[in-house]
């Protein structure tokens, strides 16, 4: 068992209003891709900076803001910070 101080807290999840839109469009809409993105907020919260959806940095928006591809026309779009991480937008390209 990791002693106390190797275990990261967990991050609080915001989910901004135009994510919250976001997801109601795609449960609305495409089921599947729906439950691929709350797989991927469930991932997000684990570990921000790898995994599923081929995680990268975004240089043109705030520093620390990521992406994760859902498909390959839409994208989760996320900002890391030492608390908590905000899902900003779950369509589009950012």
């Amino acid at each position: 068992m990791p002693d106390s101080e190797s275990v990261q807290p967990a991050r609080t999840a915001i989910f901004q209003p135009e994510f919250l839109e976001d997801l109601t469009y795609w449960v609305d809409t495409d089921r599947k891709t729906a439950l691929r993105l709350l797989r991927m907020v469930k991932e997000v919260l684990k570990s921000p900076f790898e995994g599923i959806g081929k995680p990268e940095p975004l240089k043109h928006l705030a520093a620390d803001t990521w992406s994760r591809r859902i498909t390959q026309e839409h994208r989760l779009v996320y900002l890391v910070r030492k608390d908590r991480i905000d899902f900003l937008q779950a369509r589009y390209h950012y």
